[in-house]
């Protein structure tokens, strides 16, 4: 199918199907800006008695068998909070892990430059956010895989700043690997806050990467140093090294992230069968382990500061250890580890993932399967949502593009219309003006209606073939493709006061020029 995409795009890009996406001002109409909340109840695999199972391992894991922590700051933290330590391990209670996790708020706030893009982590509240971290990038115009550029991972960017349906910009869309890695961090963080407004992320590697970001945040967001600690302004995402491992340069950014307020996520990478047991309940309860010594130490620097509990646990193709996703073992963890969250009081964070390597339908189906597994779970942060293949070696803009469509299809279903029960929503009188003859098309009711009533979609096609056939027989990786195009040819960044872009391309420059961050730990 891809093969023939390519064929296609080649002979009619810029024809009849790229004119025809231009509706008015906009690329598209979408849905607009605005906080999903999730308003079904959580699915629980576990029962009362599971949840305490899991707990208990988690906690017999803290503290019989332990978690090395290979940082030296760390270490000592731990050492003053009575932890046992032996060399690089570190053993604790769990009266300690429970006191400590009982300071973290339940729910919490990130406010970037723009507020009115403020999202919320807790409750029923959920945030989608962008692919993060590919090294390669995919698109049809080549059809083949590609090392990251700055330009691809502008594009991406663009993208998430677009679409009302992402929340947040994480991560690096795409690794750009034509920017030397000391300064990385410097130019892709000002591509994200000049070119969105919206919740960006920096890496924890180190002081020199987490210092700049969060000075760069401050400068872009016009505040002062104590206006900048008074709420979370961005956030970091931590993984832990499984099995039972945190180490140094990740640490070292949690811990000063942790000293100034921002937005702490630790998300543990725990494949069954490689990185963790090959059960679910295994794997669950060694990441739940993994995350909160993490949370504990955030929360014994600083009381009160905002973390989450992520979620990465999946299994592994025992065939060839590939990792594989959105799978029914996926779904369960990511349901199970909901519950986990729930009862320790924490925001949760999951992923919308895939294994496929281009965009095609086993990418659409373990897509959709992660991403409703995020919803059933209760999650309230979503990585990955859009725009992720290859288990996340590969970004791709098309299906960043067709991603989104599945988030306004999950936006739209937690909309209160579509179980509204009002009297007109029950439609008694329609009902007996048709009766038994008839039909409800001309009827008032659906003139009434007929706009809003059902869900209007930008990418899916639903003509019959012989109307699709006659427009071109465009198939959907296409139809993304020239939707991409469209969106970046018309991009428009939000507005930013002059004085703070110099500020902020001064600080950028000086940076670099004194040689940013080293590469090596």
């Amino acid at each position: 199918m891809a093969r023939e995409g390519r064929s296609r795009a080649g002979r009619r890009g810029g024809g009849r199907a790229g004119a025809a996406l231009r509706r008015g001002s906009e690329v598209i109409e979408q849905m607009p800006w605005r906080l999903v909340r999730n308003v079904d109840k959580p699915t629980e695999p576990l029962d009362e008695e599971g949840v305490r199972a899991i707990h208990e391992g988690a906690m017999r894991i803290l503290e019989e068998i332990g978690i090395e922590i290979l940082n030296a700051e760390a270490l000592e933290i731990f050492r003053e909070a009575g932890a046992l330590i032996e060399g690089e391990n570190v053993r604790v209670g769990r009266d300690f892990i429970m006191e400590m996790i009982g300071k973290a708020p339940a729910e919490w706030t990130i406010t970037p430059r723009n507020p009115e893009r403020q999202i919320t982590l807790g409750g029923n509240y959920l945030a989608f956010g962008n692919v993060s971290s590919p090294p390669s990038y995919w698109t049809m115009e080549t059809g083949r895989k590609m090392t990251g550029t700055r330009a691809m991972c502008a594009d991406l960017i663009k993208l998430s700043q677009y679409f009302n349906c992402i929340h947040f910009c994480g991560g690096y869309p795409v690794e750009p690997q034509d920017i030397h890695a000391s300064i990385r961090h410097l130019d892709v963080l000002y591509d994200k806050l000049t070119l969105t407004d919206k919740v960006v992320h920096t890496y924890s590697l180190g002081k020199e990467r987490v210092e700049d970001a969060m000075e760069m945040v401050r400068i872009a967001g016009g505040l002062s140093h104590e206006e900048f600690e008074q709420t979370p302004r961005f956030y970091t995402n931590i993984n832990s090294t499984s099995p039972l491992k945190h180490d140094q340069p990740m640490l070292d950014g949690w811990m000063r992230m942790a000293q100034r307020g921002q937005g702490l996520v630790v998300t543990p990478f725990t494949l069954a069968g490689a990185m963790a047991p090959v059960t679910m309940a295994g794997a669950v309860a060694q990441s739940i382990a993994e995350g909160l010594i993490a949370v504990a130490l955030a929360q014994y620097i600083r009381p009160g500061v905002p973390c989450a509990i992520g979620t990465f646990t999946s299994n592994v193709d025992m065939k060839s250890g590939a990792p594989a996703f959105g799978t029914p073992e996926y779904m369960r963890a990511t349901q199970m580890t909901g519950q986990l969250a729930r009862f320790y009081g924490l925001p949760m964070r999951s992923s919308g993932v895939c294994a496929a390597n281009v965009p095609d339908a086993q990418a659409t189906w373990e897509t959709s399967n992660s991403l409703w597994a995020a919803v059933q779970s209760g999650s309230n942060m979503v990585y990955h949502a859009a725009g992720w293949l290859e288990g996340g070696l590969v970004a791709s803009p098309e299906k960043f593009v067709m991603d989104c469509e599945i988030l306004q299809h999950i936006q739209r279903y937690m909309e209160p219309a579509t179980f509204a029960t009002a009297e007109d929503d029950i439609a008694f009188d329609a009902i007996a003006e048709v009766g038994q003859q008839g039909h409800f098309f001309g009827l008032q009711h659906t003139q009434d209606r007929y706009t809003t009533a059902f869900y209007q979609p930008f990418l899916s096609d639903w003509r019959n073939f012989e109307a699709w056939d006659a427009a071109g027989g465009i198939w959907t990786p296409e139809r993304a493709h020239h939707l991409y195009k469209e969106i970046i040819a018309n991009f428009e960044a939000p507005p930013m006061d002059v004085a703070i872009r110099e500020e902020l391309s001064d600080f950028v420059e000086r940076r670099k020029a004194e040689g940013g961050a080293p590469t090596d730990f």
